[in-house]
């Protein structure tokens, strides 16, 4: 009897391990675990940051070849492959297209992972794929912009901005996502991008990790039935994404853009739904955020497979709030500058932008803007409050090359009042992680505090300094914390 009573016991215990995910097929959600271990058990191995390119992700591709139909598209200006991988037997049918911005992978990275979910079986999750399968036909394209992954920038190798190429259609590319749309004809479209990191959740210091919009169909940003889908899709997609990122969501400026291809698809009777990938802290090569996509598109196919959507309203779409662009990297309060003999307090914002160079990149400082700065976040920010503006001075003798430069060497430098250091030996654009700008082709420093200016600049306090702003980095003299500087030799 008690033998008995011990297997029913283990029986209803797998039973228990089992139901979270069956019971997901039955209901209009997908539980948040379920999400989250099915990522963590099928994200792709192979990419592990932001800056792959064409030829890393063409036998990623391949392995699926039995799972999922592989098309060849067409060719970039660069004669790159553009490919679609379908998979589903369903009526419903949803595109996907990322990386037409080449510099914007993350979405393109949680692809991958929903790849590999999408072929597994027999592991617990059969039943959410069963009904994926059974009610959706789906077709991704992961990098529609091939030329300008290669090289991590925007636009592809006309110059042209693709998500400004729908009617013209200049690109080949455009051409491509063009009549992919045409032919395959579907219901739902999601249009997969990265913003900058600076944009924040409007009047809060809060970054948008993720954006959302429903793109307008017309100058009147009107509502029909095809966006009114999208607006309530979107509703839903915020429901998760506020247990993963609490406040962390903006909505996407909705203003009609004719060129675009995100508004035309929209026009053209795709329900569309835009996912912008902005920052997270800690995370520089967006894989927390990576994850966030695989869930957020898991979650929202979904939705469409069992028109859970339609428990939504399109007002909880409009009380998302919108997007801001008020983050910057590194804000200074009441530094004194002094001109003409008199000392004025400025505010002074500090954004650093990336360039790539030698497969890697680097990053350059400019002072954005200054004065009354008080509708500004910063991720960083020092009150100056008595402390005033102090130009650095170049080390007089140069070093053999930028081996011979330590870093405990820089700071010591740096607390002498030198802001750079000369080599003799290396080249110009040199990668370098060092606390101190490097000279190789010049003899000045450059910078200043004006307003587009390279911020390279110390903060003393009656002679004593005290802090050393490098290449837009804070650098605090008396007690230096460890930081990732990404830096070039000028």
């Amino acid at each position: 009897m008690k033998a008995s009573i011990k297997i029913q016991l283990l029986f209803s215990s797998l039973l228990l391990l089992v139901i979270p995910i069956q019971a997901q097929v039955a209901s209009e959600k997908v539980p948040l675990a379920v999400l989250e271990s099915a990522y963590e058990k099928f994200k792709e191995p192979a990419i592990t940051h932001r800056r792959f390119k064409h030829a890393d992700i063409q036998p990623l591709i391949q392995k699926h070849s039995s799972a999922f139909k592989i098309e060849k598209l067409g060719e970039s200006i660069d004669q790159r492959s553009i490919s679609s991988l379908n998979w589903g037997k369903g009526q419903t049918k949803v595109m996907l297209w990322s990386q037409m911005h080449g510099n914007e992978s993350t979405a393109t990275m949680a692809l991958f992972d929903l790849f590999n979910f999408l072929e597994g079986k027999n592991d617990g999750y059969d039943e959410l794929r069963k009904l994926l399968d059974s009610e959706l036909n789906l077709k991704f394209i992961p990098m529609l912009n091939p030329d300008g992954a290669d090289a991590f920038k925007r636009r592809n190798n006309l110059d042209i901005d693709l998500n400004r190429d729908a009617i013209s259609q200049i690109s080949p590319e455009a051409v491509i996502l063009k009549k992919a749309r045409d032919d395959f004809e579907p219901e739902f479209g999601f249009n997969l991008h990265d913003q900058q990191t600076y944009y924040n959740v409007v009047n809060t210091p809060k970054q948008a990790t993720i954006s959302l919009l429903a793109p307008a169909y017309n100058y009147e940003t009107e509502i029909n039935e095809v966006r009114g889908r999208a607006m309530k899709t979107i509703a839903g997609m915020n429901e998760l994404l506020q247990q993963l990122i609490p406040g962390g969501v903006g909505k996407y400026d909705d203003a009609f853009e004719p060129r675009a291809f995100g508004d035309n698809i929209q026009k053209w009777g795709t329900t569309t739904i835009l996912i912008e990938s902005g920052g997270y802290p800690n995370d520089p090569e967006k894989q927390y955020i990576r994850k966030i996509n695989f869930m957020i598109i898991l979650n929202a196919l979904h939705q469409i497979a069992t028109k859970g959507y339609e428990s939504y309203t399109t007002e909880q779409y409009f009380a998302i709030p919108d997007n801001g662009m008020q983050l910057v990297d590194l804000m200074i309060n009441e530094m004194q500058v002094k001109v003409n003999g008199k000392l004025y307090p400025l505010d002074l914002v500090i954004r650093r932008r990336e360039s790539e160079s030698n497969g890697s990149y680097y990053v350059s400082g400019a002072i954005d803007d200054l004065g009354d700065m008080q509708v500004y976040f910063g991720f960083e920010t020092l009150d100056a409050t008595g402390l005033e503006f102090t130009l650095g001075k170049v080390y007089p003798e140069a070093f053999e090359n930028i081996e011979a430069i330590s870093e405990e060497k820089a700071l010591e430098l740096l607390k002498q009042g030198y802001l750079a250091a000369k080599v003799k030996n290396g080249t110009a654009r040199q990668l370098h992680g060092l606390p101190i700008q490097v000279l190789k082709t010049t003899d000045k420093i450059s910078g200043g505090w004006m307003t587009g200016s390279a911020p390279n600049f110390f903060l003393a306090k009656e002679g004593d300094l005290k802090y050393a702003i490098v290449n837009g980095y804070l650098i605090d003299l008396q007690n230096p914390k460890k930081q990732e500087f990404k830096n070039r030799v000028l």
